[in-house]
């Protein structure tokens, strides 16, 4: 059986506002050839289809416009989608009924019984070759309050409803796959990255143990880079198939390629060109003069779909008010579509959280804003954990 692993499509996002359709068809293209090629049986998409939980009608028709060709071209292939944090869950189950026509299962929804009971069997979708079940697979979308047995907190509610799966499965003799949406402990996000914020304290991260060691492959979703989990080579986030933002621009793109034969299970990176590329000039924040001759050092051309996002990062050490006319004004004829002019303070405190731009106080959580006032008011004291987690409670409540 051989399956690809992909996540965080994030159909619809708008880059600075730049369309991204066009890469987005990109990818989809690419990723067709990729199943015929590799005579691929079962795609696993793990969360975060969408860029928003009420995406665009344009966005709609290029997701269900690849899932009519792409199992019109391969017969047999079977797909399974999981609704992610960015997903509206009901919005991607209501198709359902349509989808499963197509070999197509979408879990977004944690079902419950009568009894109030989570529908385990609900979450767990047979993987079939040639008309027989060859493995099973966990298919749990992004986990909210509620959506979970209940626990002590959050991960140990998230580990015992996969261990609960595994435990209806396991007796089988078949392999399991998992699939989650989900920050798990031990893995990297990349740095002040806003499009890919962490959940509020590391509350929400999940251990690894959480799935079993019997588990043939985890297909994760939520993080954008690419990585194995605390160096468990079978639990993986694929990535993004392009950046998502300027903190990504050096991230590799593409999808995992898992193969679980008599052998045991194998896994292979196929990688991905995203159309357009992302530039950061210069690599610091520096003067204007600098800047504007960076910008000279750009290459010549036209402007296209393969031109790559420019964000151009300025130190202010003077009012400078036409700075933005002067960058605009050098940019002109050259082969790059500018999407963002970082315009950076000095930095001059030593200690402490410092913003020295807009951009960069978005960068910044409640909680560690608070952590570090409390720390700076109390001489250098910690924050002790009992008001550390009723602060956590309530910003997490606030959803800020």
């Amino acid at each position: 059986m051989k399956i690809l692993h992909t996540a965080d499509w994030h159909l619809g996002q708008t880059f600075y506002e730049y369309d991204r359709r066009e890469e987005h068809l990109h990818f989809l293209e690419w990723l067709k050839q990729q199943i015929r090629q590799h005579e691929i049986d079962v795609l696993l998409i793990a969360g975060d289809v969408f860029d928003s939980p009420n995406p665009s009608a344009e966005s709609q028709r290029m997701y269900y416009r690849f899932l009519r060709e792409v199992t019109s071209e391969n017969p047999s292939l079977q797909i399974i989608i999981i609704a992610g944090n960015h997903d509206s869950a009901a919005r991607l189950e209501a198709p359902n009924p349509l989808l499963e026509d197509m070999n197509v299962t979408v879990r977004g929804v944690v079902r419950r019984n009568a009894e109030g009971d989570i529908d385990l069997q609900h979450l767990i979708v047979p993987l079939y070759t040639e008309g027989e079940v060859t493995a099973y697979c966990l298919a749990v979308p992004y986990l909210r309050q509620g959506d979970y047995p209940s626990a002590e907190n959050y991960s140990k509610g998230v580990q015992l409803l996969y261990e609960q799966l595994f435990n209806e499965v396991k007796e089988k003799g078949v392999p399991v796959i998992a699939m989650g949406h989900l920050q798990a402990t031990g893995s990297e996000i990349s740095e002040d990255d806003r499009s890919e914020r962490t959940v509020i304290g590391g509350l929400e991260c999940v251990s690894p143990d959480a799935f079993d060691e019997a588990i043939a492959y985890t297909a994760l979703g939520h993080l954008h880079r690419s990585q194995r989990v605390s160096h468990r080579e079978n639990v993986r986030y694929s990535g993004t198939p392009m950046p998502m933002s300027f903190a990504e621009k050096n991230n590799a793109s593409g999808v995992v390629m898992i193969t679980i034969g008599a052998e045991g299970t194998g896994m292979e990176r196929l990688a991905f060109e995203p159309l357009a590329g992302l530039m950061s000039i210069p690599r610091q924040a520096r003067p204007l003069e600098e800047v504007l001759q960076a910008i000279g050092d750009l290459p010549d051309g036209d402007v296209t779909l393969r031109s790559p996002y420019l964000e151009i990062k300025i130190l202010m050490t003077e009012p400078e008010p036409s700075y933005k006319y002067k960058i605009e004004e050098a940019l002109k004829g050259k082969a790059v579509r500018l999407a963002r002019i970082a315009a950076m303070l000095p930095q001059k405190k030593a200690s402490g959280i410092v913003a020295t731009s807009y951009e960069e106080l978005q960068t910044i959580r409640p909680l560690d804003m608070a952590l570090d006032v409390f720390k700076r008011k109390y001489g250098g004291t910690e924050m002790p954990d009992t008001m550390k987690q009723l602060l956590e409670s309530v910003i997490k409540e606030a959803g800020v």
